[in-house]
């Protein structure tokens, strides 16, 4: 990620593009389950912390890290950390939509990060950091809105939210080692001081929504 001009912390030093080449191994879904999972894409930062966060989310069969919001073929970690397309850092959840529904989803993404924030999340500065739900059916769009409009009429945030709504055109997979990189390098220093705050957080504010390997 992006380096912020004045550092408080380790964290500055360090930044989402800075892991090491390492493997992941492909999810394996039964084709049964899979014939009935839907597919939501989200943007929130970092796409460390945002895999990391619906992978724990009961009902989630399968997230990966990508890059989603741009029109150029084939984007590379670099041109899109480097703020060079449209893209914006992001997940392709799947999900069984009879265990956990897009609306709850929905609300997950915006209870993990803070929507508030135009073209940036904490230190990651940049549009590739936006906050951004990209909706792949008129049912989709209809419910981030309402989703929306509950948030800004419950008075939990002092600032407009500017999450863009935007209909999905493309994902492409980010590269290998951007994957599962949250659980494969706990104590990176980016993952330890800004990504794992955000995920406890949520984990905490969710846990009856957890898959049950993460609520001890």
């Amino acid at each position: 990620m992006k380096i912020p001009l004045i550092v408080f912390a380790l964290a500055a030093f360090v930044s989402c593009a800075s892991g090491g080449d390492v493997n992941h191994e492909e999810t394996t879904i039964d084709p049964a389950l899979a014939a009935k999972l839907d597919t939501a894409i989200f943007a929130s930062g970092c796409f460390w912390c945002t895999e990391a966060v619906f992978e724990r989310v009961k009902g989630v069969e399968d997230v990966v890290s990508g890059y989603s919001g741009g029109t150029t073929s084939n984007p590379t970690y670099e041109e899109v950390g480097a703020g060079r397309t449209d893209y914006a850092e992001s997940v392709r959840v799947l999900f069984d939509p009879e265990v956990v529904t897009y609306e709850e989803l929905v609300e997950m993404f915006f209870a993990s990060h803070d929507p508030t924030q135009l073209n940036r999340q904490g230190p990651d500065i940049g549009k590739q950091y936006r906050s951004a739900i990209f909706y792949r059916t008129a049912e989709q769009q209809k419910t981030a809105k309402k989703v929306i409009g509950k948030l800004e009429g419950s008075g939990k945030y002092d600032k407009p939210i500017v999450t863009e709504i935007t209909r999905f055109s493309s994902f492409y997979e980010a590269e290998d080692y951007h994957q599962n990189y949250y659980e494969l390098h706990p104590n990176q220093p980016y993952v330890a001081s800004v990504s794992r705050p955000k995920v406890e957080k949520f984990m905490k504010e969710y846990k009856h929504k957890l898959k049950d390997q993460y609520k001890d």
